[in-house]
């Protein structure tokens, strides 16, 4: 007896895919930068220390007299003594005038008129304590300072871009196929 038989054979297609990848590169560049720092600004004043030294009273003491002071002095003198003198004078006329009460006023005044007063010295070169005068006013400094601010400029610079796309290439490589055989078979019963 004869059978038919079917016999199929396939093949299934193939594809081929190709893939090139995307590039990107980047370049950044530096920015520019630029610092300029200004000096600050320094003012100093300065007032001047003051130092006096009177010595008139130290040169007085030492009978080294400036010619105003000793006119004035020798003035002052004089009228202390005319005034004295005119004392004296009234008190020995008083005394004469009371003659009559006893007494004897004439040999008194004489004597008194003959005696040299005793004056006191002493080392006559050397000025008196204190007699000195200093006065001293300090220095003044005044410090004035202006800072400046530095001035900063910066430039930015954009970054460089640069893009490669990617592709995919795809093909076929084998095509499908499909056999299809078709024959009888004997078959003994």
């Amino acid at each position: 007896m004869q059978v038919p038989q079917i016999r199929l054979e396939s093949t299934t297609a193939q594809i081929g895919i190709k893939t090139n990848n995307a590039r990107v590169e980047i370049q950044q560049p530096k920015a520019g930068l630029s610092i300029q720092q200004p000096k600050a600004e320094l003012t100093i004043e300065t007032i001047p220390s003051i130092l006096t030294i009177d010595q008139t009273e130290a040169w007085a003491d030492m009978d080294l007299k400036h010619i105003s002071r000793r006119i004035e002095e020798a003035a002052g003198q004089g009228r202390k003594d005319l005034l004295a003198g005119i004392a004296r004078r009234a008190q020995e006329g008083e005394e004469l005038m009371k003659i009559e009460d006893g007494g004897n006023p004439i040999p008194q005044q004489a004597k008194r008129k003959s005696e040299k007063p005793m004056y006191e010295f002493n080392i006559g070169f050397i000025p008196s304590a204190g007699s000195v005068k200093i006065n001293y006013q300090p220095a003044k400094v005044n410090v004035d300072v202006q800072n400046n601010k530095p001035k900063i400029e910066v430039e930015i610079n954009k970054p460089i871009l640069d893009y490669h796309p990617g592709n995919v290439d795809i093909q076929l490589e084998r095509r499908n196929d499909l056999k299809i055989d078709f024959e009888t078979i004997d078959m003994k019963a």
